[in-house]
């Protein structure tokens, strides 16, 4: 659910190392050439320890996939292309385009006051939803604690003990920001910029109060439906990934030491309008393309989205709303999120024309970096 750099979504989890790395396996597609430095990241990833890769680009000669490593270690059966996964803070994209369309239809500000829309929610230690904006909400400016970072949170939730016994639990939007607010805000509203999951689950709640509906609804409505996107969903409290799909490993320590355990099941709620989505890579690449190349916001809104701040500690980074500016070491820019759950680190990205684009997944939380592969496909 958190987002560590542009491209990298983590989860409290810390990483470290685990399996030897098997061959990797080319997939299908019409462009199956100038890939081999993305191969080459990937074999990396799995020789580093993640136990599976499966990575998908997309550009103007066809599609690309590649497979790395195992999707279960039990078995030894390997990942595939057509995997579904949890995608953890890519979430965050949907939820903000959502609320760009509802701008543009009138129907909110993004200047509006949290509070408008949420009254009283946003309130204790120092934080007041009267002086914050949606607009603050989605570009992580508003200063709201994030949840995840509460010592009993996270010792519940992503340490083994609490884990294995609070697996199922479903957790209500509105007990996940009563957590944030048992803490004092970051900073003042727009003073800075500090990444919090927070920020998100209110967003949802600022879609549901807005429609009527659940943001669930609207992002299958508004995106999930018009684009076709069959491999992705939004799970609510459901506790098993849609197949075809690999397993998902964690090594539930802080050290991120020992066994790594198998996480797949779990119920989304605790990560809701932050992290909840399950996609596929394929997908991931329709949507990123047609958002950037402008077919589900009109020209005001996707300006406003791509509208940055500096993200904190991250001079190559811009954060827009919901959306990531990256500039990589060869220059090129790509716009996109990354996302982390349990068992799970995910990244998409494309470039600014929605031309050129690769999503990807590790399914282990412990080691690997995403944004190797992204440079490697880019650069």
């Amino acid at each position: 659910m958190r987002a560590r750099t542009a491209l990298v979504g983590t989860t409290a989890l810390l990483l470290s190392a685990a399996l030897a790395a098997p061959a990797v396996a080319a997939g299908e597609g019409r462009s199956t050439g100038g890939h081999s430095a993305t191969r080459e990241a990937i074999e990396a990833a799995v020789a580093a320890g993640v136990p599976g890769v499966t990575a998908t680009a997309r550009d103007t000669p066809g599609t690309w996939s590649a497979t790395a490593g195992v999707g279960d270690t039990r078995t030894g059966a390997p990942r595939s292309a057509a995997d579904r996964y949890r995608v953890g803070s890519i979430t965050k994209t949907f939820v903000a385009t959502v609320l760009l369309q509802l701008e543009a239809e009138g129907k909110l500000s993004l200047d509006d006051k949290v509070d408008t829309w949420l009254p009283g929610v946003v309130r204790g230690h120092g934080h007041d939803g009267r002086r914050i904006t949606v607009r603050q909400l989605l570009n992580h400016t508003s200063g709201i604690y994030d949840y995840t970072s509460d010592n009993g949170f996270a010792r519940t939730y992503f340490l083994k003990d609490g884990f294995f016994e609070h697996r199922y639990d479903t957790v209500a939007p509105r007990d996940l920001v009563a957590i944030a607010m048992r803490h004092k805000p970051d900073f003042a509203p727009g003073a800075s910029w500090n990444y919090s999951n927070t920020n998100y689950v209110l967003a949802g709640m600022v879609i549901d109060k807005v429609t009527g509906h659940s943001y669930a609804t609207e992002i299958r409505r508004r995106i999930l439906d018009p684009l076709h996107l069959r491999a992705t969903s939004v799970p609510g409290t459901k506790v098993t990934v849609p197949r075809p799909s690999s397993r998902a490993y964690s090594k539930l320590t802080e050290a991120a030491t020992g066994p790594a355990y198998d996480v797949t099941d779990l119920n989304p709620s605790i990560a809701s309008s932050a992290g909840e989505m399950i996609s596929d890579s394929a997908d991931l690449n329709r949507f990123y393309r047609a958002l950037l190349g402008g077919k589900l916001l009109p020209p005001r809104q996707l300006k406003e989205m791509k509208t940055t701040v500096k993200a904190a500690d991250e001079p190559n980074v811009g954060y827009g709303l919901g959306l990531m500016d990256t500039k990589l070491s060869c220059g090129v820019h790509v716009w996109g999120h990354g996302g982390g759950i349990h068992g799970s680190t995910s990244a998409a990205v494309t470039t600014a024309d929605g031309r050129r684009s690769l999503a990807l997944n590790f399914n282990g939380d412990w080691a690997g970096d995403t944004q190797e592969v992204v440079e490697a496909e880019f650069c």
